[in-house]
């Protein structure tokens, strides 16, 4: 789905028997995608969400040798700024407020 997964974002935490909502809203031009189950169990997306956030990235993910580093930038920046899931907008202030930390 995009590089934010090997920045230990939520999609590289799903596994095989997750069940994923995607909802489209065309007329407020908002969407959302959630885990709602997994297996014959069915829960609602802030369960998901929790469920996610204890997960372990799956360690079968690894780096493309060959990916740019503008890709790898590009997945950090979204990583801080909340990932796909959160918006897919830069919160540059968050961002530039990270890196003065370290």
């Amino acid at each position: 789905m995009s590089p934010e997964a090997l920045a230990g974002g939520p999609i590289g935490k799903v596994v095989d028997g997750d069940l994923i909502q995607i909802v489209v809203d065309r007329m407020r031009l908002s969407g959302s995608v959630d885990l709602v189950g997994h297996g014959d169990d069915r829960f609602d997306p802030e369960e998901g969400a929790r469920i996610l956030a204890a997960r372990s990235p799956r360690p079968d993910l690894s780096p493309d040798p060959l990916l740019p580093d503008d890709t790898r930038l590009w997945a950090a920046l979204q990583a801080v700024s909340g990932g796909p899931w959160g918006g897919c907008v830069y919160d540059s202030d968050e961002i530039v407020s990270r890196l003065l930390r370290n």
